[in-house]
């Protein structure tokens, strides 16, 4: 091997740890809001609608920041971007812990959501970038890391929180706290691998003018965006009621909350077969067969709710790998890193409206009919309804290219 191979061996590799360590950062602060939400209510005396609202909130400034991040990366460059996204989230996991819960806790996790919103929505144009023939594989990568992080911050920020210091436990501003000891060594990296990248093509700015607009309008992007979003509302359905339903079938909090965990840590490793099932002719079903994988253990649940461990053992596999390739679809439908980009923030805000919206209408149905029937056929229709538009995502088009053709021809008329 040369020594000019070598260097591109190792920037390569630098690059994929830098991927997938901002990937680390970006689900754990959210998943450990909801195991201390009694913690903070205790502390804070918010209701039962105050703790719903705060849990929320992340998912609500995602949607609202997704869009406008196309043009922000525009303005500062995608890496320049991600690495003050990451500057925010550290700011906002700090604040909201040490700035006290009457502005701090609110402040900082809205923050916490700008933050991650602005680094999700890159990523794929990023690793569409830096990695163009390995796609599937690097965005198994990121999305494995997220899942694993997020699934193990859920599982250990209650014991993090009776930890003890200086005669006093941690609590749980102490425990969130704890969720971004990461995120500097993310940014460190990330600055790091920027020094290693090659620059922009100029030709690449061509797609600024009309891909932040159009993307609105073209049929390719709405199939990803809807294929993201409904994917979205059934993961955060379920992993918002599992621990409810759990109870209900006569379980203890505590094995409802290691249901919630193992619901996660199942799937978290799932994304990792992406590089197979995205190559070649498997990749035109993939998004489809997915969902229905997810829908038996769905349907299951309906008929046999008993056996909620069993179904737990077998979404995990369909909920896992369908959020990876929801990731990959944004870099896969688009033909430059800034339609990717994009595309990224319509797919992620429509996604994250749907992911809100999710957990709510299913626990007005609950609610409404007092028992599960009604939410569970919820959670079944959301599952058909993606894997019919995984069928149409799967076909092999591009987003604006209609746009793209129509320019041509008028270069050619002019």
């Amino acid at each position: 091997m040369s020594g000019s191979t070598r260097v591109r061996v190792r920037d390569g590799a630098l690059l994929v740890v830098a991927i997938g360590l901002v990937g680390l950062n970006l689900r754990g602060t959210i998943t450990a809001v909801g195991p201390l939400l009694d913690q903070i209510g205790d502390a804070t005396g918010l209701s039962s609608a105050g703790l719903g609202l705060l849990s929320s909130l992340p998912l609500v400034c995602w949607a609202v920041v997704s869009p406008l991040t196309h043009g922000i990366s525009i303005r500062l460059g995608m890496d320049r971007t991600v690495l003050w996204a990451l500057v925010v989230l550290a700011a906002g996991t700090a604040l909201r812990s040490l700035a006290g819960p009457a502005v701090g806790l609110w402040l900082g996790t809205a923050l916490t959501g700008v933050g991650l919103a602005i680094a999700s929505v890159l990523m794929p144009a990023v690793i569409k970038r830096d990695f163009p023939e390995r796609v599937p594989a690097v965005t198994a990568t990121y999305t494995t890391l997220m899942g694993a992080f997020g699934a193990l911050t859920a599982g250990v920020v209650v014991p993090i929180s009776h930890l003890s210091a200086g005669g006093s436990e941690l609590g749980w501003s102490g425990a969130l706290l704890a969720t971004g000891v990461f995120i500097p060594v993310a940014i460190v990296c990330w600055i790091a691998a920027g020094r290693r990248r090659p620059r922009e093509p100029i030709a690449l700015r061509g797609v600024a003018s009309h891909g932040r607009t159009a993307v609105w309008r073209d049929g390719v992007a709405w199939l990803v965006a809807a294929y993201t979003g409904l994917q979205a509302a059934s993961f955060y359905i379920l992993m918002t009621w599992i621990s409810p339903i759990s109870m209900a079938l006569g379980n203890s909090e505590e094995v409802a909350g290691f249901q919630n965990m193992l619901f996660q840590i199942i799937g978290m490793a799932s994304p990792l077969v992406l590089p197979l099932l995205l190559r070649g002719r498997r990749a035109r079903y993939t998004p489809a067969i997915l969902p229905l994988i997810a829908l038996v253990p769905s349907v299951g649940l309906l008929v046999a709710p008993q056996a909620l461990p069993v179904w737990l053992f077998l979404w995990g596999p369909g909920f896992g790998t369908m959020f990876g390739t929801a990731i990959a679809l944004v870099s896969l439908r688009a033909r430059d890193p800034l339609t990717a980009t994009a595309l990224s923030g319509m797919a992620q805000a429509v996604g994250y409206l749907l992911a809100g919206l999710g957990p709510v209408v299913f626990g007005w149905l609950h609610g409404l009919t007092g028992g599960w029937t009604a939410p569970l056929i919820l959670l079944v229709l959301d599952l058909v309804a993606a894997a019919a538009v995984g069928w149409f995502v799967g076909r092999d088009r591009h987003v604006l290219d209609r746009v793209s053709r129509r320019e041509r021809a008028t270069a050619a008329r002019g």
